[in-house]
């Protein structure tokens, strides 16, 4: 079985929901979509998805746990991650919870895509899936144009793990990505393990845990990674950040110069803003009309009525030019 998989609790929860009607419009009302726990905050999320027969919570506790566990003994074998972590704010482990989105590996589904919290489907993926049959995974970004937020690139260590042909045709952002279920098993984790052991944990990125260390597992396992940004022609190519201001709404659908988004990355905006225009704060933000009607979609009367002057979102200069980084993005 195929199905779409996202990680969330309910500080996403607009996010989410808005998510979740995108799929439902754009993919069909039977597409399963399964939803992994970040922490133990679900209340709200759980009782969205009793109101969604295609909609699971995963409640696998011995599946989490795992993945708990392989992402602590992973960032266990980092040489200086704790001290990193702890200079940035953190406490114990860095954003813990993010790597739950690997239990798609256990299950529930054969095939699966995973879309993060702050993105919208905006194409059918019938194309993904398929390409699934020859590829163990299949992804569409364009991180390879900066691999500054998947490794530490000035890693002594870096070169002698991968190639540069491959860091620039293989790393990908974990925000969305399509696989396969049983792709690593007990003992490829164990390997995955002792390689980072050996002095490989090294070249792990920090400050984006969950991103780098999927990186590594696909790519220390030999998986073959298929990039549609990288096979697509300069015809059928199209972006997918918020930070690309040109795209436009058609019948609440995103076009590139005329060509159908597979899907919008809401990156860079605190789900904090998201939760204050859905309370009725009138923020500009990229493509708020679009999220919002997603958000509300099956909920017309609860709609925000902005009462007062739209104010602008008031990102700091740098965070348009660090997510264009983040994704190296030239659209």
């Amino acid at each position: 079985m195929d199905g779409i998989c996202t990680l969330a609790n309910d500080r996403v929860y607009d996010q989410v929901v808005a998510l979740l009607n995108s799929i439902e419009a754009v993919a069909g009302k039977d597409m399963p979509v399964c939803i992994y726990p970040y922490d133990d905050n679900t209340a709200k999320l759980s009782l969205e998805v009793s109101k969604r027969p295609n909609v699971q919570l995963y409640d696998r506790s011995e599946s989490i746990e795992r993945w708990d566990n392989f992402a602590q003994a992973a960032w266990d074998t980092h040489p200086t991650a704790s001290q990193i972590w702890q200079k940035a704010g953190s406490q114990g482990y860095h954003r813990f919870g993010t790597h739950r989105r690997y239990c798609a590996f256990d299950s529930p589904f054969d095939r699966f895509l995973y879309m993060d919290a702050d993105t919208l489907l905006m194409s059918p993926v019938d194309n993904i899936f398929a390409l699934l049959e020859n590829n163990d995974c299949v992804v569409y970004d364009f991180q390879h144009k900066d691999p500054t937020h998947v490794y530490t690139v000035d890693s002594p260590k870096l070169a002698t793990v991968f190639s540069q042909q491959r860091i620039a045709t293989e790393i990908f952002c974990s925000g969305f990505y399509a696989s396969k279920q049983d792709l690593f098993p007990e003992e490829s984790r164990n390997k995955l393990i002792s390689y980072l052991k050996s002095g490989e944990a090294e070249i792990l990125y920090p400050m984006a845990p969950d991103q780098t260390l999927i990186n590594y597992m696909m790519m220390r396992s030999g998986c073959s990674i298929y990039n549609l940004a990288l096979n697509l022609s300069k015809s059928e190519l199209t972006g997918c950040c918020v930070t690309s201001s040109h795209f436009e709404n058609q019948n609440q659908v995103l076009y590139d110069k005329g060509r159908r988004l597979t899907y919008i990355h809401y990156i860079g905006l605190s789900s904090k803003l998201f939760a204050r225009v859905c309370e009725g704060e009138n923020i500009n933000f990229p493509y708020r009309e679009l999220f919002l009607y997603y958000r509300y979609l099956h909920e017309p009367d609860n709609y925000p009525q902005f009462t007062t002057k739209a104010k602008s979102y008031n990102q700091s200069p740098s965070l348009a030019k660090r997510v264009m980084s983040k994704l190296g993005l030239t659209f």
